[in-house]
């Protein structure tokens, strides 16, 4: 993407990130690294006539360099930064009305599944979940009242790849607005709006950030009436972000080609090492040849990050022995920090997940979803090790 006072050729990620919008000029001061502004308000010359900003909730310097800067990694004209990735998604279904049906793929995050299950039908909206792995599945779930499809790909926890512009066809041939959650990703590994997906949603809080400092969400698009709307809604709810938390997924954002390489790197590594352990039983990770749709990954995706889960041949005891006897990786919700994490999805991440729906997706007791960190790759596999030599 090209961009004013910069490149006439197009940049690449890590050139992107590290100066879109960043330029001094913007600043009187001509910093190198954009300051915080942490003011609420602004002085306007006459009533009702604004320099440029009014209100922090409505619009920020430092938050307004954040989404340039956002919108310019996914390849996209607008990004809207919210106070989390439920503030950006609650701000996201809110572009619809009541008596309207959202289609959403069944293996989601336990936060999604929640807001979508116990929330949005409170408001009189009609949700129907779905296996999205199989797109006639999607075409079947569709209704004539379906005005958003909601899509997690690699899924969480399970790690299912989704056909991107499968998904998008048939909605675009209805009408109908496609929202894809890139999280696991970001848009170093996946570009959506490249496959037709209107909007790119994203948990900041994970890889974008990285360092387990922040919480926040974002939205990505191109379509131009689209973006107005959710600038409406952003500003009208209220979920907007701190100018500090502005700054530092901005720095963050710095290294997020660096980051990436390495997780995805490590993750593979592992990966392959716990498929060839006698107590696991199944591994998924969308970079392993064997995983399911392996292929899809290979023509949407650059590579995996560092999350994904596996199975053990044990039972929630097992699991339990497993996460406390872990010293390098932390027993802890979340993911895409700077260090490892592991947890029990079926009673951490997603145990707001219907116990029925749990069994039917196979979010097992015996199911470990890990985040693998920037640690020595070989101190992990050796706290793996020593972990399961204690639980098994």
């Amino acid at each position: 993407m090209e961009y004013e006072g910069f490149l006439t050729q197009n940049p690449g990620f890590a050139t992107t990130a590290i100066h879109a919008g960043q330029e001094p000029e913007k600043w009187t001061s001509r910093c190198v690294v954009p300051g915080i502004v942490t003011s609420s308000t602004f002085q306007q010359p006459g009533p009702a006539e604004p320099s440029k900003f009014v209100y922090s909730r409505t619009g920020n310097p430092t938050r307004n360099i954040l989404e340039e800067c956002l919108a310019a990694l996914d390849g996209g004209k607008h990004a809207l930064a919210f106070s989390s990735g439920l503030g950006a998604a609650t701000t996201i279904y809110s572009l619809f009305d009541s008596g309207d049906h959202i289609l959403c793929c069944d293996d989601v995050y336990g936060g999604i599944n929640r807001l979508f299950s116990k929330v949005v039908v409170r408001m009189g909206f009609e949700v129907t979940f779905a296996t999205f792995t199989n797109i006639e599945n999607v075409e079947k779930a569709v209704k004539n009242n379906t005005k958003m499809i909601w899509i997690e790909t690699p899924s969480n926890p399970l790690l299912k790849v989704i056909d991107l512009a499968a998904v998008a066809k048939v909605a675009k041939s209805r009408g109908i607005v496609t929202v894809a959650d890139n999280t696991f990703l970001t848009p170093y590994l996946q570009k959506p709006l490249d496959f037709g997906i209107d909007i790119v949603m994203y948990s900041a809080t994970k890889y974008m950030n990285g360092h387990s400092d922040v919480i926040m969400g974002a939205a990505i698009l191109n379509d131009d009436d689209l973006a107005k709307r959710l600038r409406f809604l952003q500003n009208s709810l209220g979920a907007v972000p701190s100018p500090i938390d502005c700054y530092l997924v901005n720095r963050s954002l710095k290294t997020l080609a660096l980051r990436m390489e390495q997780h995805k790197k490590s993750s593979l590594i592992i990966a392959k090492w716990l498929k060839q352990h006698p107590q696991v039983a199944e591994v998924m990770h969308p970079g392993l040849q064997d995983h399911p749709q392996y292929e899809i990954a290979k023509k949407q995706t650059c590579g995996h990050s560092g999350v994904f889960s596996f199975v053990h041949k044990g039972g929630l005891e097992e699991s339990r022995k497993l996460l406390k006897s872990l010293k390098i990786f932390i027993l802890a919700e979340s993911l895409g920090g700077y260090e490892s994490l592991a947890e029990l999805p079926s009673l951490m991440t997603h145990a707001s997940v219907s116990e029925v729906q749990r069994k039917e997706l196979g979010i097992t007791d015996s199911l470990i979803r890990l985040s693998v960190g920037l640690e020595d790759t070989d101190d992990l596999i050796k706290d793996l090790e020593q972990a399961f030599k204690q639980s098994f």
